[in-house]
């Protein structure tokens, strides 16, 4: 595995980890209560790629995630690509960045 491939995983396993334990925190709550709470907490505490990342997680396979974290996600909010972002500013995206939004 080279390095890059190592990062990738150490930041997947983070990413895993930390949301795992906000839900684990959460599960001394009623069930909706915890569901909103979770979410309430990625939204207020996790940057947008941070966000981005979860889902791009969440999106491919998400049996590593505690269920309240799949049933939270619902209420988290998606960010936008940074393409997108570019396009809602007027700015030009690089070919590589539109390509990459689409993947």
């Amino acid at each position: 595995m080279s390095h890059d491939e190592d990062h990738i995983a150490s930041t997947r396993e983070k990413l895993v980890r930390m949301a795992n334990q906000i839900a684990t925190f959460f599960h001394s709550k009623p069930r909706e209560e915890g569901i909103a709470g979770l979410a309430e907490h990625i939204n207020k505490f996790w940057a947008p790629r941070m966000r981005r990342q979860l889902f791009e997680l969440l999106d491919g396979d998400a049996e590593d995630f505690d269920e309240l974290v799949i049933a939270a996600s619902a209420r988290i909010k998606r960010p936008i690509s940074p393409a997108e972002a570019d396009r809602k500013l007027g700015v030009t995206a690089f070919p590589a960045d539109i390509a990459a939004s689409q993947e």
